[in-house]
């Protein structure tokens, strides 16, 4: 038997303010665009905000529908909107905000399994790992070196070749 660690270090800032201004500025258009969040069924609105190479920001939020798996998640619609409008553009980081309804949350909310899939497909494509900004409410930041930290087996490419 051999036995392996997978894993990765997490920074999280509690306070907002340590981060850079251009983290600050994405994390920020994130938050806005929860306001574009269709969420009635679960009432949890989510922004994201992937800023490119080229300094471009591009925004998604959440969108459901009555049949639960025809929504997106903001994620999907930030990376897919960036690969529709600025193909072969590099993502760098990726801001995600959750609205925290009620004040419940005390963590971010991290990409959910398909988020995370689809995303280790644009890390792959751009042969460089995409940045993660978490934040909840106002809360402390999680900070995520690539989507591969976060679905390290993931099924890739390389698995069809």
């Amino acid at each position: 038997m051999q036995k392996k660690h997978i894993g990765f270090d997490l920074n999280i800032y509690p306070d907002p303010a340590e981060l850079s201004g251009d983290d600050r500025a994405l994390l920020a258009a994130a938050r806005e665009a929860t306001s574009g969040s269709y969420s009635p069924y679960s009432k949890f609105p989510v922004g994201a905000a992937i800023e490119l190479a080229t300094g471009e920001v591009v925004i998604g939020s959440n969108q459901e529908n009555a049949s639960y798996p025809s929504g997106l998640c903001a994620e999907r619609v930030a990376v897919f909107q960036a690969g529709a409008r600025f193909p072969g553009t590099p993502v760098r980081p990726l801001a995600v905000y959750v609205g925290n309804p009620g004040g419940s949350l005390h963590k971010p909310a991290a990409p959910c399994g398909n988020c995370r899939q689809s995303l280790l497909e644009y890390e792959h494509r751009q042969e460089g790992p995409i940045r993660i900004l978490l934040q909840a409410g106002g809360g402390a930041v999680y900070e995520c070196p690539s989507i591969r930290a976060l679905l390290p087996l993931g099924f890739d490419p390389e698995f069809l070749s």
